[in-house]
């Protein structure tokens, strides 16, 4: 479980310009984070995971790229 808060860039995922993007919570909630990364805190991260589960909203599928 995440105990610290999340930093989101699109343009660190390894699945940037994927299928993937369309089928991302974060794509889903707030757009596209490209020009700034989005900061998702301990509780916002615990709200998604609820949802995820409850097949509310898709899952994160941010990647961080490696290189």
């Amino acid at each position: 479980m995440a105990t610290e808060p999340i930093s989101i860039s699109c343009g660190e995922c390894a699945l940037e310009r994927t299928d993937a993007c369309d089928d991302c919570v974060v794509s889903i909630l707030l757009g596209p984070a490209e020009t700034s990364a989005v900061i998702v805190d301990v509780m916002e991260v615990r709200a998604m995971r609820m949802l995820q589960r409850a097949g509310l909203v898709p899952e994160l599928r941010f990647r961080r790229r490696v290189g």
